[in-house]
């Protein structure tokens, strides 16, 4: 009878459980797991409870034995935001939202004897709050295989958080703003997957260079050096993470503006990527959900601004899509169209990389 209470009592423990069933059989490795891996811009000032709000952030283990689950906490942003996630094991996917402000999430049960490959990644970005990894609970973990060497960095706005792509479970007239957000299926974690590179996503709904929608108080040169890149806070450690190639894909947002003006300005971010990269190969994209006048004037710019660097710079370099992708939600790329402009993209950084 007292094991029976106590079983009782670990599963009320578990706020937002989807499985207790296994609880008492699993074993609990905390986040700060060196077995643990992390790809991303987080917070690490609280080692158990490593804290991420960008887009795309994902954490691998690998595990030993049939069933596994996970503890992760969300900041319910407002009090009633829950964040998207994509669970992804051995190679399977499949999206989740969480329902409280600690959930405890079943990723795998009844899977066959043997090692078995975990990747969860955060699918909403910013302005839907942090999520905290607690810890996994499993038979054993085990080393993980070496993470790809290549690396990429996406710097974007909502295109590269992949908002308003995936209408699988809720339509684009239903729900609220985030409920489409797939970062998981991006056009730039899709390329970087494809290229077995690593990635970020530098990204922010709304976002522009010199000007940003929505009554936004910032802009990404404000904001690029930090963890939080929807707020102007928690300063970012750029010797984490090195990419070898970055592109930049803004101007969606900032709309056509004085040539001159735009152009300085985005050539003095491009000098600041530099100081922060001095070894990448830094690619220039036009917005693929521009219309005809806003594509028009970003060839422009971007050419204009990429003769210029080039001059001292080499690696530098612009690239522009083939066609408009709208077709999701508020005129986003659908998830097909983010699948066909990484398509375009990563043709180009294979052949200009030679990867």
């Amino acid at each position: 009878m007292k094991g029976f209470f106590s079983l009782i009592f670990s599963c009320v423990l578990l706020i937002g459980s989807n499985s207790c069933s296994n609880a008492g059989q699993l074993k609990f490795y905390p986040a700060n797991d060196p077995q643990i891996r992390y790809t991303g811009r987080i917070d690490f000032s609280n080692p158990l409870h490593p804290r991420f709000w960008q887009p795309g952030v994902y954490i691998e283990w690998q595990f030993e034995g049939s069933d596994c689950e996970m503890i992760i906490n969300d900041e319910v942003l407002w009090g009633n935001s829950h964040n998207y996630l994509e669970i992804v094991v051995d190679g399977k996917a499949r999206r989740i939202q969480t329902k409280s402000r600690t959930d405890t999430i079943q990723i795998a049960k009844g899977l066959p004897a043997g090692k078995h490959l975990v990747m969860i990644s955060k699918n909403t970005e910013a302005g839907i709050g942090y999520l905290e990894l607690t810890g996994v609970r499993c038979e054993k973990l085990v080393a993980l295989p070496p993470a790809p060497t290549r690396k990429i960095e996406f710097i974007g706005n909502s295109i590269t958080c992949g908002m308003g792509s995936d209408q699988s479970e809720v339509a684009c007239d239903k729900g609220v703003w985030y409920d489409q957000h797939n970062a998981y299926l991006s056009y730039g974690a899709i390329t970087a997957r494809t290229l077995n590179a690593q990635y970020h996503l530098s990204a922010v709904s709304g976002i522009g260079l010199m000007h940003s929608c929505c009554n936004m108080k910032v802009i990404m040169p404000q904001v690029f050096d930090k963890v939080n890149m929807r707020e102007d806070t928690i300063a970012w450690d750029f010797k984490r993470y090195q990419p070898d190639v970055v592109t930049v894909c803004l101007g969606q947002n900032d709309g056509i503006q004085d040539s001159l003006l735009f152009c300085n300005n985005y050539i003095t971010f491009l000098e600041r990527l530099r100081q922060y990269y001095p070894a990448a190969t830094i690619v220039c994209l036009n917005s693929p959900m521009g219309d005809e006048k806003l594509t028009i004037a970003m060839k422009k710019y971007l050419t204009a601004i990429t003769e210029k660097m080039q001059k001292t710079d080499k690696k530098i370099h612009a690239f522009f899509y083939s066609r408009q992708y709208n077709s999701g939600c508020s005129w986003h790329p659908s998830l097909e169209e983010h699948r066909q402009i990484a398509e375009e993209l990563t043709a180009f950084v294979k052949k200009l990389m030679k990867w």
